[in-house]
């Protein structure tokens, strides 16, 4: 494996169950609620949705505090790197109430755009009116794996996250159909299970956060500029994945509620896929990251390379395995045949797709640990525009169905993996010193 490997993968190896966990739950949330029939899943597809844009769309709590976090670690300032926890968190808080806010005044119309049947918008609205309290959970989470990974403390958010998702589980099985002496509560049941994990993972990390940091925990205005300059490259970056991936749902909702129902398995399937293939990248972020840091550019290539390799081999893994088994997997996740046929068409195009994919993530890994966010944003951006979006509005236009949908995802994922191989090609990434990129830009225009 190589000295390089190891080191990549003594972090990928705890990350990746971490990663893994939330989309399993998804899954079966699915095929609990599946069970209750396709209306119910298509509106969990829907509401999920909403709930997932608007988590993934603070990535920048996670993805930035790594990359800033990382390169303090490596140049030996951990306690400075901890605190980088601290600010986040803050951000998170903020953010959290405000989205709260937000979606509560605009749910109905929200939930109409997205579901093309009435009664269907109607459930996901239920189910997203309890399940978005847990949006300010899902931010300092995301906030606190993204300090702990900066420093390579891996074990505290794998145990986190299987109490949370273990808690959800077991409330999604007990409370959807109602089990015993609980009474049956349908679509709502599993929005509460979802929200009594994200409390429970919530409460942990701050926990542990306050525990670690021996400093003040009162909010540094200079620390969260400096993080929300480099949110900005992140957010404009994951909202143009959001922008398509919401066309692409309606796009499945114009093909009918089955194609919607299908959709959502295998969106849920793909984020399990993504983030496996996330595991390295996140690895990488940590590692290159803490190289910059340390003023090691060698360093940082060599794990370039190696990020290279590995996310290729997984890639290639996970594209055999789907190809085997899209029929059994078709069949597990859904017990109503139209979806399971329709599903076998996504999963077709999923295995095509993820191998260009898993380069994607590790080249991109590399890159944020570099704190390159604003070249990965315009990439980002320019594929979404010119790539994705019009082969998903000719599908919904011409009725292309999920066949169209994948076409979309292969163009939109050729053209990044163009733009990152260029990038790492060449030297202007490997920005060495404890700062990130953007912080030192923004210090140099204001002097």
């Amino acid at each position: 494996m190589g000295e390089l490997g190891r080191r990549l993968w003594s972090i990928a190896l705890p990350v990746l169950p971490v990663l893994a966990a939330e989309p399993i739950y998804l899954l079966v949330d699915g095929i609990v609620v599946g069970r209750q029939g396709s209306e119910d899943l298509a509106a969990l597809g829907v509401g999920a949705l909403v709930l997932l844009v608007l988590g993934t769309q603070m990535n920048f709590l996670s993805y930035g505090t790594t990359a800033r976090a990382a390169r303090l670690h490596g140049a030996g300032r951990r306690s400075d790197a901890v605190a980088e926890g601290v600010q986040a968190t803050w951000i998170a808080l903020s953010v959290g109430v405000v989205v709260v806010a937000g979606v509560h005044a605009t749910i109905g119309p929200l939930t109409r755009v997205l579901a093309a049947d009435a009664q269907v918008a109607a459930s996901a609205a239920d189910w997203l009116r309890v399940a978005v309290w847990g949006i300010p959970c899902i931010l300092v989470a995301s906030a606190g794996h993204g300090w702990m990974r900066g420093v390579q403390r891996l074990r505290t958010p794998l145990v986190l996250v299987a109490v949370g998702i273990g808690v959800s589980t077991i409330g999604c099985v007990v409370l959807v159909p109602g089990l015993g002496p609980v009474p049956a509560l349908g679509l709502v049941g599993s929005a509460w299970s979802n929200l009594a994990g994200q409390v429970i993972m919530a409460g942990g990390f701050l926990a542990a956060l306050v525990l670690e940091h021996r400093g003040s925990l009162r909010p540094r205005w200079s620390v969260i500029v400096s993080q929300l300059r480099l949110g900005v490259d992140l957010v404009i970056r994951t909202a143009s994945f959001q922008v398509t991936f919401a066309v692409a749902t309606t796009a499945a909702a114009a093909a009918g509620v089955d194609s919607l129902a299908a959709h959502h398995l295998a969106q849920q399937l793909w984020a399990l896929y993504t983030l496996v293939l996330d595991s390295v990248a996140i690895g990488a972020q940590s590692l290159v990251g803490a190289a910059l840091g340390a003023g090691l550019a060698a360093h940082g290539r060599a794990l370039a390379r190696a990020v290279v390799v590995w996310s290729l081999g997984l890639g290639v893994g996970l594209a055999v395995a789907t190809v085997l088994f899209r029929a059994p997997m078709s069949t597990l996740l859904s017990g109503d045949t139209e979806v399971a046929g329709r599903l076998v068409v996504a999963l077709t195009g999923m295995a095509i797709v993820v191998v260009p994919a898993a380069l994607v993530f590790g080249l991109d890994g590399v890159l944020l640990g570099a704190g390159d966010a604003a070249y990965l944003r315009t990439t980002t951006v320019v594929a979404a525009l010119f790539g994705f979006l019009p082969v998903l509005l000719a599908t919904r236009h011409f009725g292309w169905g999920l066949v169209g949908i994948w076409w979309g995802m292969g163009v939109f994922v050729a053209m990044r993996l163009i733009a990152v191989v260029a990038r790492v090609r060449g030297d202007r990434w490997l920005v060495l010193g404890a700062e990130t990129p953007d912080r030192r830009a923004s210090e140099g225009a204001t002097t």
